[in-house]
């Protein structure tokens, strides 16, 4: 017990090595959020250009379809740590490496929400769409005010599971210099030589998974209490 408790004053209260982690977890969460926004606004528009080209009627919607479904393809068949570096090292190369993260977990991030969003929408019933057309409103408009409202439903479970899925990855982002939630811990670990700070790591990240989980059920309920009432 004793030596336990030394390894914690050691990783934790020892030259104020608490703000280390703090300022690990800040990057991994701010990492983590602006990712995922970009995520969420490269998945929507990717997702209504492949259901928009479906049909493919010109030069136009076939290149678009093409291009979506190449960039799917690629990104969700490479490694996110090889995406990562290729940025870091290639085409952001004068960036600061969370801003390459940002970019880099946002692209990675969009790639799978665009599927997610895709079977989203394609879940609502068709007749919405023709229910809206046939009131005289414009493809865009019913999309965005008939048929997007009720695919979030259907998105949102998957959307936090991409959540916590994007915030657990993140503890690559060592590996172009950032100093994130796990780079802060390993870094302390090599100080103090032993894992107590990985331990410490763990903890933190369970503890947001578990919260991110109970939000989650409380949204799913309140959803499926209001499709009741």
């Amino acid at each position: 017990m004793e030596k336990l408790l030394n390894d914690l004053y050691m990783a934790v209260i020892y030259q104020n090595r608490w703000q280390v982690y703090l300022e690990g977890l800040g990057n991994t969460l701010l990492i983590t959020a602006c990712a995922l926004l970009i995520g969420i606004l490269i998945g929507l528009v990717v997702a209504l250009v492949r259901i928009t080209c479906a049909p493919r009627k010109n030069f136009l919607q076939k290149l678009g379809s093409w291009v979506c479904g190449l960039y799917t393809t690629v990104i969700r068949g490479t490694p996110v740590i090889v995406q990562l570096l290729i940025l870091y090292t290639v085409i952001l190369a004068s960036s600061e490496g969370i801003v390459v993260c940002i970019v880099g977990f946002g692209i990675n991030s969009g790639a799978y929400l665009a599927e997610v969003a895709r079977s989203g929408i394609a879940s609502v019933d068709p007749g919405q769409m023709e229910a809206g057309r046939s009131l005289g409103l414009g493809y865009g408009v019913t999309m965005r005010k008939i048929v997007l409202p009720q695919a979030v439903k259907n998105i949102l479970p998957a959307l936090f599971n991409e959540f916590i899925a994007l915030l657990k990855e993140t503890s690559v982002a060592g590996y172009i210099a950032v100093r994130d939630l796990t780079k802060a811990s390993d870094g302390i670990r090599g100080i103090t030589f032993n894992s107590v700070p990985l331990y410490l790591a763990a903890i933190i990240y369970l503890l947001f998974v578990i919260g991110i989980t109970q939000i989650q059920k409380q949204v799913e309920r309140r959803l499926a209490q209001s499709d009741r009432g």
